[in-house]
């Protein structure tokens, strides 16, 4: 099989959400766009940090209480750095699928943001980039079995 990079099946242009956002605008950008995780960055642009879908829902849990003494939401809208997982872990464009799926495994995440030399985000990578990776080698390996039957 031959070498993969991440840039040939990362997720570009990169959804970012600000560290000082607020976690319910995380929720509304990951809705919008579909998608489950978002790369925290600085002031510079510079990725920071990683918000996923279950931190936010973590976060938000309490706005869902009934309790009469459950805090009004103004009181407690957190900030994306209060929940978000920090440093992120990143990997470069250029650099070998097969080190990025390493990655995810080692560290049981589903998602790592692609970067430039200055830490900027260019897109991510993650597990469904991968399925559709192997989806697409197991319909190559379909096709290439049924012309080699028809031969």
């Amino acid at each position: 099989m031959r070498t993969y990079l991440v840039r040939e099946i990362m997720s570009a242009p990169a959804v970012v959400i600000a560290w000082r956002a607020s976690v319910l605008n995380a929720s509304a950008l990951m809705q919008t766009h579909g998608i489950r995780r978002l790369p925290v960055v600085d002031d510079e642009n510079v990725v920071i940090g990683v918000i996923s879908l279950g931190d936010v829902r973590e976060a938000t849990s309490v706005y869902n209480t009934a309790s009469p003494y459950a805090p009004d939401s103004d009181d407690i809208l957190l900030a994306v750095d209060e929940v978000m997982t920090a440093p992120a872990i990143v990997v470069a464009a250029d650099e070998p699928l097969r080190h990025v799926v390493q990655l995810m495994l080692d560290h049981k995440i589903g998602g790592i943001p692609v970067v430039d030399d200055q830490g900027c985000a260019l897109g991510m990578v993650t597990e469904s980039d991968l399925f559709r990776l192997l989806i697409q080698l197991w319909e190559q390996t379909d096709q290439a079995g049924q012309q080699a039957s028809h031969a």
